[in-house]
């Protein structure tokens, strides 16, 4: 339905129109080697998907936080609470170079290296984008330690950075008008965009998302038939898919494939491109 925002899908691709049928693939043999386009978008999430934390809590283990910066607010701005709470830490002393390491030892979750590992070896077929609600300095960091960084085309995340004192800073993504997601995100609206904006350039056959937590379960709706969703086993986007399924049958259109080990992600893959 287009009430979502996104185009509709024509056939198995994703296109915001009828594909051109005069159009055709080019040649091979035409002398100008072309490297052809990825079969495949597989979109990941980040905390507790990549990683096996939430890398907020992670950044805050063993800190010392005011009662008032202890809990995120009731119904406030998650995005806003974490920019109070860098900021205190910032005054407290904790430098980019403490946060960085922090998230550079961030455990991946179980079966995510082999994972990695197998896309690193079909990474023609598969275009990987990451949107999360974490932030852009946490995730650069550890992907970028974890030697993955390369993989990605496009990372989404909440923007952040280093100020003239020294201190990290958060800001919000981007605002949106979708009353199930946090103010600051929804994923869905850039899923859709980004397809969009795709589509000029390459027709996926199947959009693929890992993923675990509810804000997981918005973009993934979006999802069609020919595509799959990975949930983690147990977690809040699982919950909700089953959720959904009871209430409306049919109404979650994408394959549905648990995860508990991302290894689990990788055989079904290995399978797909066979």
């Amino acid at each position: 339905p287009n009430s979502s925002g996104i185009s509709p899908r024509v056939g198995n691709v994703w296109s915001p129109h009828t594909p051109n049928p005069s159009v055709s693939p080019p040649s091979q043999g035409s002398g100008m080697t072309s490297a052809q386009p990825p079969r495949f978008l597989l979109v990941f999430d980040f905390d507790e998907t990549i990683v096996d934390e939430n890398s907020d809590d992670s950044v805050l283990r063993g800190r010392d936080l005011p009662e008032p910066l202890r809990h995120s607010p009731e119904g406030g701005s998650y995005n806003e609470h974490m920019r109070r709470v860098l900021a205190f830490l910032g005054e407290q002393g904790v430098s980019p170079a403490d946060f960085r390491a922090v998230y550079e030892n961030i455990p991946l979750s179980p079966g995510m290296a082999e994972l990695f590992q197998f896309l690193s070896k079909h990474h023609e077929l598969l275009e990987l984008i990451l949107i999360s609600d974490a932030n852009t300095f946490g995730i650069e960091a550890k992907l970028s330690a974890a030697g993955l960084r390369s993989l990605f085309r496009k990372i989404f995340s909440n923007p952040a950075s280093i100020d003239r004192r020294g201190f990290l800073t958060l800001g919000p993504y981007h605002s949106h008008k979708c009353p199930r997601c946090p103010a600051n995100m929804c994923k869905r609206k850039i899923l859709s965009e980004y397809l969009r904006e795709r589509a000029q350039d390459v027709e996926f056959q199947r959009v693929l998302y890992v993923g675990d937590g509810a804000n997981d379960f918005c973009p993934s709706g979006i999802l069609r038939a020919a595509d799959v969703a990975f949930p983690r086993k147990g977690y809040p986007m699982h919950r909700l898919i089953q959720e959904s399924q009871e209430k409306q049958p049919g109404a979650f259109q994408a394959a549905v494939v648990p995860w508990e080990s991302a290894t689990e992600v990788a055989r079904y893959l290995q399978e797909l491109l066979r």
